[in-house]
């Protein structure tokens, strides 16, 4: 260990207690008082050595645990003014103004942000209380100023000022499923897609809206029950996932988890594919490069081979503790993460081909159900029990 030098020496703290013999009859007051002083100084001085010879083990033994700390993540979690038991579903920011988003979720949570998610405060919508019904909010997207929300019961909102106001849009009795899905494409319209597989297209603010898709999933196996899709034949399920592409594709995967399907635009029906692992699929989407991912139920990891819809895949090692992954975020072609059950999340540097696990979220005890990255360097990890992880970067 290094020597460590004390700002004064033993030798010179004995002589400042030292009293001197010829001056101690005439002044005694005097050195007593100086005794005292230069005793406490002592003591003082002391505790400084000590504490001057042990702080250099002390940083030693502290600064791995530092390091480690400032190495662990690039997310932190920003705790939301919501109930307990919260699921958030979704976030979107305003493209002309990315420090003002919103988050929604169960229990009609709407929560909005002007700091880009560092804080957030609770909005209400007038409409959407008009009625005695606790609203699921699934899906929020804006294009410039315009945005809209879905929900379940059947509820579509709009908003023309970034947020500022939203007004309710009245939608039919007979819409097929509940929606899951809305992506504002354009000046007044938007894509949405309910859990039947229907897809619609308005370009009028949502007064009317045009099927992109001549029949629902469950009306597409079951005519096709000679298209050797496993469960084809007896299909009465829903979606359990929908995700799309910038360029307007859809992969969806059925609530069984025994097949999935896509869907392009132009294209009259859903495709239906099998499945081309053992275990049931829990999510897919897409990568940055235009390939997929897929997720299957105990935590298994595979990407598609090349890029576009295909049905041919490789599993990738992962870490997942023996828990789901429930979804994959990609801020780049090279980096992207993965979340799910139990505070699991992963992170890629290489497109995918590699993963490793960040102990972040390890004590949080929060399934983790959506990564999603904005433009820039935003990014976002929803879970249950209103837990909400911020990227840092």
């Amino acid at each position: 260990m290094a020597s460590v030098t004390s700002p004064f020496t033993t030798t010179n703290a004995s002589f400042l207690l030292r009293p001197n013999s010829q001056t101690h009859q005439s002044s005694q007051p005097q050195d007593h008082h100086r005794v005292q002083l230069n005793r406490r100084q002592f003591i003082s001085q002391s505790a400084a050595v000590a504490a001057a010879i042990a702080s250099p083990l002390t940083l030693i033994d502290q600064r791995p645990a530092v390091a480690a700390e400032e190495a662990l993540s690039q997310w932190e979690r920003v705790y939301l003014p919501i109930d307990p038991g919260v699921v958030l579903l979704d976030i979107a920011f305003v493209p002309d103004d990315p420090q003002h988003g919103f988050v929604l979720g169960t229990r009609q949570t709407l929560l909005e942000t002007k700091d880009g998610g560092a804080t957030w405060f609770p909005r209400s919508i007038a409409s959407a209380e008009e009625e005695d019904f606790n609203y699921r909010f699934n899906s929020i997207s804006f294009k410039g100023k315009e945005g809209w929300i879905v929900g379940k019961p059947a509820i579509l909102l709009y908003t023309p000022d970034a947020g500022e106001t939203w007004k309710r849009i009245p939608l039919s009795a007979q819409l097929p499923g509940d929606m899951v899905y809305i992506k504002a494409t354009g000046d007044q319209s938007a894509e949405m897609v309910t859990d039947e597989g229907a897809i619609y297209v308005t370009s009028n603010r949502g007064y009317n809206w045009k099927a992109a898709v001549q029949e629902t999933v469950s009306a597409t196996l079951n005519r096709t029950v000679s298209s050797g899709i496993s469960g084809a034949s007896y299909y009465t399920g829903t979606f359990n996932t929908v995700n799309r592409s910038p360029d307007g594709r859809y992969v969806a995967v059925s609530s069984r988890g025994n097949f999935y399907m896509t869907w392009e635009p132009g294209q009259a029906f859903w495709q239906p594919h099998n499945r081309a692992v053992a275990r049931r699929i829990q999510n897919m989407g897409w990568r940055a490069d235009g390939g997929l991912w897929l997720l299957v139920r105990g935590g298994g990891l595979y990407l598609s081979k090349g890029t576009g819809i295909t049905e041919d895949f490789e599993e990738i090692p992962v870490q997942s503790r023996g828990f789901g992954i429930l979804d994959v975020g990609y801020r780049s072609q090279e980096e992207a993460w993965a979340a799910g059950g139990s505070g699991v999340l992963l992170r890629t540097t290489n497109g995918g081909k590699s993963w490793i696990r960040d102990k972040a979220a390890d004590n949080i005890a929060a399934n983790l159900y959506s990564v999603k990255f904005m433009e820039g360097n935003q990014g976002f990890v929803l879970g249950n029990d209103g837990v909400l992880l911020r990227y840092l970067g």
